[in-house]
């Protein structure tokens, strides 16, 4: 039986399980520092960068487990916000954690005024990948970067900014 995920904000006494997790994921596909898509900045700073700037960083707990999944919101402009920073530890998938944080995104980002998501992740993360195609995101573009194909995509928030709309 799976577990509840308790979805709750960021805080700063979460830094080391975020950062942990954060290496996790990644070594799980083969991303690593210095493969020219490996970068994290910003987690330091993630009051500043996500939730002092019309943004937001969640995590997932799981009892007996502690913090098992994250994501984040970064403001690129007024109407416009990045989901990223969005794991799930490899203990933890296909439970459906990944979806339940996505959603707490999305709500969170039109409750904050966005009209559009964008994002990005590798072709070697097929259960990402998996996620956004569910999600009804849209790839715009795909780029090579050293070993690694980034694919940048994004989400209409408000239907009729939709390129997919129909009007009668």
């Amino acid at each position: 039986m799976t577990k509840p995920l308790r979805i709750r904000r960021y805080r700063w006494s979460d830094l080391d399980a975020v950062w942990t997790l954060h290496q996790i994921a990644l070594a799980q596909v083969g991303l690593v520092p210095g493969d020219g898509v490996y970068y994290d900045d910003d987690f330091p700073r993630i009051t500043e960068v996500y939730l002092a700037n019309r943004g937001e960083f969640l995590v997932g707990e799981v009892e007996g487990a502690g913090i098992v999944a994250m994501g984040g919101l970064r403001r690129i402009d007024d109407r416009t916000a990045e989901m990223c920073r969005l794991r799930v530890h490899p203990d933890h998938q296909r439970r459906g954690y990944g979806t339940q944080i996505m959603l707490a995104l999305e709500q969170r980002a039109r409750e904050l005024g966005y009209a559009v998501l964008r994002g990005d992740t590798t072709l070697r993360q097929t259960a990402a990948l998996e996620l956004y195609r569910k999600a009804g995101w849209r790839e715009l573009r795909r780029e090579k970067r050293g070993e690694n194909v980034v694919l940048y995509g994004e989400k209409y928030l408000i239907s009729e900014l939709s390129p997919f709309c129909v009007s009668d």
